[in-house]
């Protein structure tokens, strides 16, 4: 593939191609305090094309072409595995760091997009929270899907997170989060102690809503448990 027709991937006029939507949405995250600093990452995935942000850049000032093209499938990404894009932005830029935990959002649940951030609401749950899993029953959890691509949540049912210990290399967490995920099939996504969250969805949408939602479970949560209130009803 050329320059110019692997360029042909991320440059199109319509807003949401995910080229346009990855700036757009990680923009918006910066303003919610998610990505700051260079911290976190999305990828959409449409069809068998995989669109990834660039990993160490200020978020908030990322352009389409600065988005990497990978396939799928391929061989699961992984430090020790050579990628294969289809497409890699012509200034000195690397992959998203996430990029081996967005391959298993797609691979143990077929998720279209997956969001990952450093939110201090999702590093408090970490830290308030300090067993394998973050419960919580609320009116919110009605806006999050049975693993993240399932049906909705009811008001009577008890979100379920659980939470993995940190790394020092974000690719390393690969193995832990896909092991997590096996353990809570109905999981939405998976807690990082100390260092933020993974959600998946069914598209783009799904996945920002889930994201929002969870980070609202999150604050609340850590604001009941500071003032003593049970975080699950009827417990």
């Amino acid at each position: 593939m050329t320059s110019q027709e692997s360029d042909s991937l991320v440059l199109s006029s319509d807003p949401l191609h995910p080229a346009n939507l990855i700036p757009e949405l990680c923009r918006s995250f910066y303003q919610l305090g998610w990505v700051t600093g260079t911290g976190g990452g999305i990828c959409i995935r449409v069809g068998d094309k995989v669109y990834i942000a660039p990993s160490g850049v200020q978020k908030e000032r990322i352009e389409p072409k600065h988005i990497f093209v990978l396939p799928y499938p391929q061989a699961p990404a992984s430090p020790h595995t050579d990628r294969v894009f289809l497409r890699r932005p012509a200034l000195n830029l690397k992959e998203s760091a996430c990029t081996p935990l967005f391959w298993n959002s797609f691979d143990l649940r077929n998720a279209s997009s997956c969001i990952h951030t450093h939110s201090q609401h999702a590093v408090m749950a970490t830290l308030l929270w300090t067993g394998p899993v973050f419960k919580i029953s609320h009116q919110m959890i009605k806006g999050v899907r049975i693993a993240g691509t399932g049906i909705a949540l009811s008001y009577l049912d008890t979100l379920e997170l659980p939470i993995i210990e940190n790394t020092p290399n974000e690719e390393d967490l690969k193995d832990s989060m896909a092991e997590a995920m096996i353990k809570y099939p109905n999981a939405p996504g998976v807690l990082v102690r100390r260092h933020g969250v993974y959600v998946w969805g069914n598209d783009w949408e799904k996945a920002k809503t889930q994201t929002e939602c969870l980070d609202y479970l999150f604050e609340i949560g850590v604001k009941m448990k500071l003032a003593g209130l049970p975080t699950v009803l009827n417990e």
